[in-house]
Parts: C-alpha cells; sequence; structure tokens
C-alpha cells in the first residue's frame, strides 16, 4: 500500500477512505456495517471517518449511533492499525440546526469539548487521530475555535486537526491565526468534489497546494448519481430517491441540485466513457477524485458489503492521460451549477 501523508501530518493514510455515515440508518444492520468495515480493512483501507452527528439523514434519536458502531469495531482491530477521523457538528447559524445540544452547537469552547467527550465515549477509545470541524462558524472568532481545538491536541485527545466545508477565505484565515498564535493548525479540509462538483479546482486548489493542507473529497459519487443508477430509474433505491419524495425543503432542494437534466445528462456521457474503457462507472468516479496532488484521501461510502467493491477497485487505478481528456471535455460541454 502506497500510503499518502495529510498536509504536515505524521498521518499516513491509504488513498481511499472508509466513511460512515450511513451506519445507522442506510445501513441498519450493525453486523453489516462491521462486514463493510473488515472487508475495506482487509483491502488496505486504513483511515475511517465518522461524525458525532451521523447517521445521514441526521435526527436527535440517532445521532451518534453510528460512532458506537464504528467504537464497537473499532475493538476487533488493533487501535494504531486505523487512523481515525470524527467531527464536531458545525454551528447553528450554519446552513441548518443540527438535531444535537438543543440545536444550539457552535465551534466554541464549550461545544467543541462536549463534543469530543460524547465522541470519544461512544467510539470507546481514548484518541481521536483526526478532528473535524463539520462546517465553519461565522460568528465565534476562528483563533477561539482553533485555541479550543490546540487544547484537545496538547491534551492527547486529539493528533491532528481538520476543516470540513470550508471555503479559501476560512481555511487561509484559520491558518493565519494558527502561525500567529503558534498552535495546532488544520491540516485537512473535507470538501465535496467529483466529476460533477469541480469547485474546489478554482481557488481553493491554490490555497491547498501553497499552504500544503490536503484535500479529503467526499461525495466523489455525487450522492450516488455517478453510480448511473438514477439514469435508469429516479426513483431507484438512494439517497436522493427518498429526498425528492421528502416533505423537507432543504431535502428537495439538495436533490435538485444534485439530481437534475444537466447532471443526468452529464452522468450519460461519464457512463460511455466508463464503458469505452472497460471500467465500472463507480470506479472511474473515485480514481478521478484521488488522482490530484492534493488528495490524500478521498472518502467513499457504502450501505452493503457487496457496494464496496467497484469503490475499492479505484484504491490502485490511475486514470490516463486520455480518459482525463474524455471527461474534461464532458464538464466543458456541459455547465451546470454545481460545476
Amino acid at each position: 500500500m502506497k500510503y499518502r501523508y495529510i498536509g504536515k501530518s505524521g498521518l499516513r493514510v491509504s488513498p481511499i477512505c472508509m466513511g460512515t455515515m450511513t451506519f445507522g440508518t442506510q445501513c441498519l444492520d450493525e453486523k453489516e456495517a462491521f462486514a463493510i468495515m473488515d472487508e475495506a480493512y482487509e483491502r488496505g483501507v486504513n483511515f475511517y471517518d465518522t461524525a458525532e452527528l451521523y447517521p445521514v439523514p441526521p435526527s436527535g434519536e440517532l445521532a451518534g449511533l453510528t460512532e458506537e458502531i464504528v467504537g464497537k469495531w473499532l475493538k476487533t482491530k488493533p487501535r494504531e492499525s486505523v487512523i481515525l477521523a470524527s467531527k464536531v457538528a458545525g454551528a447553528a447559524n450554519g446552513w441548518f440546526v443540527p438535531p444535537i445540544r438543543h440545536g444550539l452547537t457552535a465551534i466554541d469552547s464549550f461545544h467543541i469539548i462536549k463534543a469530543v467527550e460524547g465522541s470519544l465515549k461512544r467510539l470507546d477509545t481514548d484518541y481521536i487521530d483526526l478532528y473535524q470541524m463539520h462546517w465553519p462558524d461565522t460568528i465565534v472568532p476562528i483563533e477561539e475555535s482553533l485555541k479550543a481545538f490546540d487544547r484537545l491536541v496538547q491534551s492527547g485527545k486529539v493528533r491532528y486537526i481538520g476543516t470540513s466545508n470550508d471555503t479559501a477565505y476560512g481555511t487561509t484565515k484559520a491558518l493565519m491565526m494558527s502561525d500567529f498564535h503558534k498552535i495546532a493548525r488544520f491540516e485537512s479540509i473535507q470538501n465535496n468534489f467529483s466529476l460533477l462538483n469541480r469547485r474546489f479546482l478554482d481557488e481553493m486548489v491554490v490555497m491547498a497546494r501553497k499552504e500544503q493542507i490536503s484535500l479529503l473529497p467526499y461525495s466523489p459519487l455525487a450522492g450516488g448519481i455517478l453510480s448511473g443508477k438514477y439514469n435508469q430509474d429516479i426513483y431507484a433505491n438512494g439517497r436522493f430517491s427518498d429526498y425528492v419524495k421528502s416533505t423537507n425543503q432543504r431535502q428537495r432542494l439538495m436533490a435538485q441540485r444534485f439530481m437534475n437534466d444537466k447532471t443526468l445528462a452529464s452522468t450519460q456521457k461519464y457512463l460511455k466513457i466508463a464503458s469505452d474503457f472497460g471500467i465500472n462507472p463507480v470506479t472511474l468516479a473515485i480514481a478521478w477524485s484521488k488522482q490530484f496532488d492534493f488528495v490524500a484521501s478521498t472518502i467513499i461510502g457504502a450501505t452493503t458489503k457487496e457496494q464496496l467493491k467497484p469503490s475499492l477497485d479505484a484504491m490502485h487505478m490511475t486514470l490516463n492521460d486520455e480518459i482525463l481528456k474524455e471527461c474534461d471535455k464532458v464538464h466543458n460541454e456541459i455547465l451546470y451549477p454545481m460545476g
């Protein structure tokens, strides 16, 4: 296995990370969740990502369940063989109100400490390798947040810290504050990145390369769109088919953003590229997302063990220039809001 470093940290991770957000909802069976993680582990994946808010869709009744499942599984493996990542829920003034801590979350010292204590208990471990801010807080000064994260690092409860769903401005300012105060800095950023969402390739990529901060792409299949299942049936079994029928306006809007005429048209072209080159479309999409120099590890997901194979097959695949050019051609032909 050729491991990659995350940022300037000592964390060496597999190019594929096993995401766990489906464990407890879409993947209802704890036994199946164990089978998924075991299969990934046996194939060489040493990096596992979770969050206090999981499983998704988030709910007050189930929040934390995913960490409990991961914690039980973690006991079956040598702890130092697993690089474990988790997250503190973002601020309630963000894109939605997290159904935890009575909907009053913030990225301040109180909530960061509460969150990490809860995660450590559910994960049944005494440290987390990478602890991330799930999304930024636009009210609490970033230096207050960073000082709280730094105390966790100094205490040994957390090895390194990262951010998620952040902007180039927000991440750069955080890095400047860490440098100014001589405290722990964000080593990674976990943002949406796929063939259908290349927004990271604007000013974000400049920041990532200049500051040596690693991208951990999530949703490399654009929520399952790039598998092609929605091209066959818009009501196929999946998250967005549920969101289309949902009474929750935020979920319906998310479904429309990811699954629309233009993204489905692009996907149809990517399916043809995969077919022409004899590659599974899932493998193609994940291999594309992990092939950039600023990417440390691409986060995949699964609801069954059987779904894993094409995702894990991307781990050692490098797409040639011809395939990459064909993919770029599709992107340039069909423009849509996500791109």
